[in-house]
């Protein structure tokens, strides 16, 4: 009798001759890029170092594309963003001690976010390990200890024989909800070591998936059944998992207000007339959510930013679908839902009873009008009108990366994303220089779109380097500076609770006469001028810089009230 799977293990003859006979000159570095492209990667970020010069080598005996950037931390905000348009795993090569260091802003960044990134770093030669002081360059007594409180997992290999099955069991890692993060370490030797390990073709790309307990959603359907008032808080989660249309049926079987946390941007309509919006960050809201008897909050662990800074307390029942173990009911108890978001509404599709209930789109709409009438209140047209002015130039279907800037703040709670998986910030971790290496990641995952990168001038000189990577590459990116002559929020701040800012104040670059030493074209715009100027800039292919000279303002925070 033939099982199914003796035939899948039986190698054709072709098959055992090419594995009898490899190719001759390969090494540690050509599994490494084998096995990659084994898996299903086809573009790889990073940057060269001594150590790491045996996998960049293989890079030419590969079809895998790199995307060389400047610094290590770009190169982590590129392959960062690179996984959260793709939903892929995003190789990123690193050299060994400082350049792997450097790279850990980006990689926390990629974790509070859950961005599926597989860094695979080089090491010290195998003789240098274990702790000694042997002298090598970039030596540390134990460079994974470094990520290990960073990154999802950490793969170690010491033999070439070692190198498919730990990036294989790293890529799955990366690639199980919650995505994140992952680490490779290789040493020198290994990478330069000859191999007659036969061509890596092949590799299980595929993690297992994280399904809800069916207990939990039986239980969790009929409090939403027979809830007065549900409501519902949307995270990054319902993005991340491609699950904007199964909340969406379900908020409107259930006639629950949708409100998205700055990570969920787009998960839900924002025109939907069951939708709150983002305006989180907002007591208006924080008081509707808080008198919904029940509420379900989906892919959030209702940190910082969507708890309106933990002042949010919830009389009601919580029911919190989430895959992250550790954010499950961390800040409030709840029926915790360990799952993808995408299978636990699902779940809860099949099993909830159609609610009716006409007053829902009039309580929401009541809601939205206080907010409006709020800010409103504060003389803030500037920077509502800055907003309105990108939204009508960036393409629909365009994503945006933005920087930690007074316009993103806004961004988070008062722009359109017009669909999930178009806008995105660095709030998980909340480092600067973020979004214009994280745009240029993304326009390399699609070169078909322009991307916008918005950020200020002190964000910005972060990752001005950037500008050779974007014209190397002609990637199609536009970015939007906000010079303000400092770090304006931190000055607003510091204002507000001292009275004066210290610190805050910047000597800048003329970064219109910047951009066009690259070779990138700059134009320097105007609050009047800005939406016909950006939506040439991103009209035009190639990169380019628009600078704006203007001092924003932030709306008043109601969480210190």
């Amino acid at each position: 009798m033939t099982h199914d799977h003796d035939l899948v293990l039986r190698p054709t003859q072709a098959q055992t001759d090419a594995a009898l006979n490899p190719p001759a000159g390969r090494n540690g570095g050509d599994l490494v890029v084998e096995t990659l492209a084994g898996l299903g990667a086809t573009t790889v970020f990073g940057l060269p170092g001594q150590h790491a010069l045996g996998v960049f080598d293989a890079l030419r005996r590969s079809a895998l594309r790199y995307i060389g950037l400047r610094v290590e931390n770009n190169a982590g905000f590129a392959a960062d963003a690179y996984g959260r348009i793709t939903g892929e795993a995003a190789p990123l090569l690193l050299s060994t001690g400082p350049g792997a260091l450097t790279s850990l802003a980006a990689l926390q960044e990629a974790a509070a976010a859950s961005a599926p990134v597989l860094a695979i770093s080089s090491q010290i030669p195998t003789p240098g390990l274990g702790g000694g002081r042997h002298g090598y360059l970039h030596e540390l007594p134990d460079q994974s200890a470094s990520f290990r409180g960073v990154v999802k997992s950490v793969h170690q290999v010491r033999t070439p024989s070692q190198i498919p099955s730990a990036i294989e069991a790293a890529w799955k890692s990366a690639l199980t909800v919650p995505h994140g993060p992952v680490w490779v370490e290789i040493p020198q030797d290994v990478l330069l070591a000859q191999t007659s390990i036969p061509v890596v073709t092949g590799g299980d790309a595929f993690p297992d998936e994280l399904a809800p307990r069916p207990e939990l959603t039986a239980v969790a359907a009929h409090l939403l059944s027979h809830a007065e008032r549900p409501a519902i808080i949307a995270g990054g989660g319902v993005v991340r998992s491609d699950a904007s249309g199964k909340l969406k049926r379900l908020a409107e079987v259930l006639r629950a207000p949708v409100v998205t946390t700055p990570g969920g941007k787009g998960a839900f309509p924002w025109e939907h007339p069951l939708s709150l919006r983002s305006w989180i960050e907002d007591r208006h809201t924080t008081d509707f959510l808080e008198d919904a008897d029940v509420l379900l909050v989906v892919g959030s662990g209702l940190g910082e930013l969507s708890s309106n800074y933990h002042t949010f307390r919830p009389r009601g029942r919580v029911v919190q679908i989430e895959a992250d173990l550790g954010k499950l009911e961390s800040n409030h108890p709840a029926l915790g839902i360990h799952a993808d978001a995408r299978l636990a509404l699902q779940a809860l599709l099949e099993t909830v009873r159609e609610r009716h209930d006409e007053t829902a789109p009039d309580r929401v709409r009541e809601v939205l009008v206080r907010v409006a009438e709020r800010i409103d209140a504060q003389e803030l047209t500037l920077e509502q009108d800055l907003l309105a002015s990108i939204r009508r130039a960036l393409p629909a279907d365009s994503p945006s990366f933005w920087d930690m800037t007074i316009l993103a703040y806004w961004a988070w709670s008062a722009f359109d994303a017009k669909g999930p998986n178009l806008l995105h910030s660095a709030q998980g971790a909340g480092g600067l220089g973020y979004g214009f290496p994280a745009a240029l990641g993304a326009a390399a995952a699609d070169p078909t779109r322009p991307v916008l990168a918005v950020s200020g001038d002190g964000g910005a000189l972060y990752s001005i380097a950037e500008l050779a990577t974007a014209r190397q590459y002609d990637l199609n990116v536009t970015w939007l500076i906000v010079d303000d002559g400092g770090y304006g929020i931190l000055r607003e701040y510091m204002t507000d609770a001292f009275g004066e800012s210290t610190a805050t104040e910047l000597t800048r670059p003329d970064f219109v006469a910047l951009a066009e030493s690259f070779g990138v074209p700059g134009v320097r715009t105007s609050p009047g001028t800005l939406e016909a100027d950006l939506a040439n800039a991103l009209a035009a292919p190639g990169p380019s810089v628009l600078v704006l000279p203007a001092v924003l303002r932030m709306f008043a925070p109601t969480h210190l009230s």
